[in-house]
């Protein structure tokens, strides 16, 4: 496994930029360095959440609009 995408920040976790449009990333899908996998809103402040690696997602591990902690594991990456 390449490793994980972490939460920069405390917020809730959104996989699509805006609720009618397709989502960043799907399992599968491939993944480069700085590449936006998500956002983290934090009170009304939508913030990129970028990948710090490159590889494949294997699993989300969490969904969308779910809250997350600074940290947390979202991706699996392989």
């Amino acid at each position: 496994m390449a490793g994980q995408i972490l939460s920069p920040l405390p917020g809730t976790f959104y996989r699509k930029p805006a609720p009618d449009q397709a989502v960043f990333k799907e399992v599968g899908d491939t993944v480069a360095v700085d590449e936006v996998i998500g956002l983290v809103e934090v009170m009304k402040v939508f913030n990129e959440v970028k990948a710090d690696k490159a590889g494949t997602v294997t699993a989300f591990l969490v969904e969308n609009e779910d809250p997350v902690m600074a940290g947390q594991p979202l991706v699996d990456l392989d």
